[in-house]
């Protein structure tokens, strides 16, 4: 972003957003200079609200629903008369405006869109496609744009071009503007396609449809999947109140879409002028076609229809204050924050794991499995897939080979709860102390644990990991079953696994994809749902209440905690795994990425918190924080771990956020140093 490096860190123009806005106006109809007035003081509106863009409905200037008065002389000069003051007021108003109205080009009559800024208007746009079928007949007033002879009209006592365009920023390269008019997006083939293609990354739509009963769900899915299609935003703004109703009704509906989700939405049927405002990432939208190969295939393929599309450049000045952010930024990427889409995530997450363990063991042949089982989040959710798999496959759950290896570190708790957990679930396998074979091991290799000296550092740590992991691969020779790995994604991204013969190595890893703050939502899930017996419940509430810990320390103090908290030394995972979604994801810059942080953290009473989540378990962390943990998850990411992910066993991939699979998601060199990403990080971040 070229020019905007100087901007304050809490402006969300420095961090590759521009803030769209949608009106809809109160139409007076066959009143131009009415019209333009109340144009004018909703674009006066978004300009005080910093936004860069300002979309009007469909012949807005004039009224969408005036039949044959459009071919009147007197309508049209009043309109171009109208549009003029509209032109010369933008030369005082920041954003660029995009309006409509009905425009006489060498003899034809067309619908247009006009864009605005600084007081120039930038080109004309005629629509493309008329519809001639049930309340619609606009060919016997309009031509379409296919008819237009002309590359160049004067208006308004100005030249511009006509035709299909583009308009670009020259200061903030991602901000590129493509207009199409209602029913062009209701065709096979929208003219808003060509315009993405052509680089436009904010697509808009100036509309008069009418309402009916359920239009505006097909409207919304129309929007919201050209979004998608194009990966980019758009922008729908309909004709609303003041439009006649001698046969048909407005609603007024206005859309802010990006790549698929919905950003704003009007409230439809409200009688005055209405206007919503979203910061659309076209940065992010840039970085996505980046890497969707298929998007840039079909810019090749389709060379030659775009090279009829004209680019306009404008120069956009972003406002130089502080702002706040018009957009919602979720603390857990991973976890939806409405209770109904996260049981739906939720069950949809258990059907992969089950489903990829259920293909492992068909495929082999194996119908027994061993597992670990430690009384924390991670095994408890792959535990609780290991018995949906055995239900589903008609196998018994005492198949399920489950182990609790307590050892040096073991708290009472965790080692209750790994018990209560198999003996709830009926599952087979039992219980091997490993705390002796660990003290023979630290014996035959001279660590002075041996000796007395309470020195916990890492082989004292990888010594009891190593034992684990080698018996779970023993067992599984003598019943001929295969290891279920529990390490999450989240531990992955940090490294927080022993390497080889250690918790980073099984058969198959049903968690391999699966971060911990989706973790804990998935445990509390089938907590709620009793899907795996009624008593298990207890047992469930007791895990998620414990500290997160590798348990490889000994404890001191509470003997009912583990003496480590995992969370003290890679960060809190609520941070980190915003950050690897955002990195992983996106391949943001680090400011943004914090930048991001503070807006989702930065305050608990900002945001949509789960509607389970206990008011004590609400944190919020300052941005010096925020910064703290960010430079910690960079070199663990980007620098010391690559190593252990290299050579990460098979695991079914559950979201788009991604996998950290060398065959998958993720693929990069083990001996990469965070540099550049550190002084991004040092350098932005305040």
């Amino acid at each position: 972003m070229s020019n905007v490096s100087a901007l304050p860190f809490d402006s969300p123009y420095r961090h590759g957003f521009i803030r769209c806005a949608v009106a809809t106006p109160r139409v007076y109809l066959s009143q131009p200079r009415r019209n333009a007035e109340e144009i004018l003081e909703i674009a006066r509106e978004a300009d005080e609200r910093s936004a860069a863009l300002v979309v009007f409905p469909e012949l807005c200037l004039t009224g969408y629903s005036l039949d044959d008065l459009f071919q009147q002389a007197a309508l049209l000069d009043s309109s171009e008369e109208a549009l003029g003051s509209v032109v010369e007021a933008s030369a005082s108003i920041r954003p660029v405006l995009i309006v409509s109205a009905p425009l006489l080009v060498d003899g034809r009559l067309h619908i247009c869109a006009i864009a605005i800024h600084s007081g120039r208007i930038l080109g004309i746009v005629p629509k493309t496609y008329l519809p001639n079928y049930r309340e619609y007949y606009e060919k016997r007033q309009f031509s379409p744009a296919s008819v237009g002879q002309a590359s160049e009209v004067t208006l308004c006592g100005q030249q511009a071009p006509f035709g299909a365009l583009v308009f670009r920023s020259s200061q903030v390269p991602s901000f590129k503007i493509f207009v199409e008019i209602c029913e062009d997006l209701w065709t096979p083939m929208p003219p808003s396609g060509w315009g993405a293609l052509k680089g436009a990354t904010v697509l808009c739509n100036l509309s008069a449809s009418n309402a009916t009963v359920a239009k505006a769900d097909y409207r919304e899915m129309l929007c919201k999947s050209q979004s998608g299609r194009c990966i980019a935003a758009y922008l729908y703004a309909g004709a609303g109140a003041g439009e006649s109703t001698t046969d048909l009704a407005w609603d007024g509906h206005g859309m802010i879409w990006e790549n698929g989700a919905c950003l704003a939405q009007t409230e439809r049927y409200v009688g005055k002028g209405r206007l919503i405002l979203a910061d659309v990432d076209v940065e992010r939208l840039e970085l996505d076609r980046m890497r969707m190969t298929s998007f840039q295939d079909s810019v090749v393929e389709h060379g030659d229809r775009l090279g009829s599309l004209r680019e306009v450049d404008f120069e956009f000045a972003a406002p130089e204050a502080s702002l706040g952010l018009e957009r919602r930024v979720g603390r857990h990427p991973y976890v939806p924050s409405e209770a109904s889409r996260r049981d739906e995530r939720c069950e949809e997450v258990y059907r992969i794991q089950v489903q990829g363990l259920s293909q492992r063991l068909q495929s082999t042949g194996i119908e027994k499995v061993v597992i670990g089982v430690s009384g924390g989040l991670d095994s408890t959710q792959a535990l609780l897939v290991c018995a949906r798999c055995f239900d589903d496959l008609g196998l018994p759950r005492e198949n399920v080979l489950a182990y609790s290896l307590p050892g040096l570190a073991t708290s009472e708790r965790t080692q209750r709860n790994s018990l209560r957990l198999m003996k709830d679930l009926g599952v087979g396998g039992g219980e091997i102390d490993i705390a002796a074979a660990s003290r023979e091991m630290l014996v035959r290799i001279g660590h002075p644990f041996a000796d007395g000296e309470e020195v916990y550092d890492v082989a004292f740590e990888n010594v009891q990991a190593g034992e684990r992991t080698s018996l779970l691969f023993r067992l599984a020779n003598l019943h001929q079953g295969l290891v279920v790995g529990t390490g999450d994604l989240s531990e992955l991204a940090l490294g927080w696994c022993t390497y080889g013969v250690g918790d980073q190595m099984s058969h198959y890893n049903v968690n391999s994809s699966v971060p911990k703050t989706l973790v804990h939502h998935l445990i509390r899930w089938a907590c709620s749902h009793g899907r795996l017996g009624e008593d298990i419940g207890a047992t469930l509430r007791s895990i998620l209440g414990t500290e997160i810990s590798p348990e490889l320390v000994p404890v001191s103090g509470d003997e009912d905690q583990p003496g480590q908290s995992t969370e003290e030394i890679v960060g809190p995972f609520d941070l980190q795994d915003f950050n690897l979604y955002y990195f992983s994801r996106y391949g943001f810059r680090p400011s943004k990425v914090a930048y991001l942080a503070e807006r989702a953290w930065g305050d608990v009473e900002r945001g949509d918190w789960p509607p389970d989540s206990a008011l004590e378990s609400r944190r919020a962390y300052d941005l010096e924080t925020i910064k703290k943990w960010l430079e910690v998850f960079l070199v663990r990411f980007f620098e010391t771990s690559q190593f252990k992910r290299s050579a990460m066993p098979n695991g079914p991939k559950v979201g788009s956020g991604g996998s950290l699979s060398p065959r998958g998601d993720w693929r990069a060199p083990s001996d990469a140093k965070a540099e550049s990403w550190l002084e991004e990080l040092r350098r932005n971040v305040p």
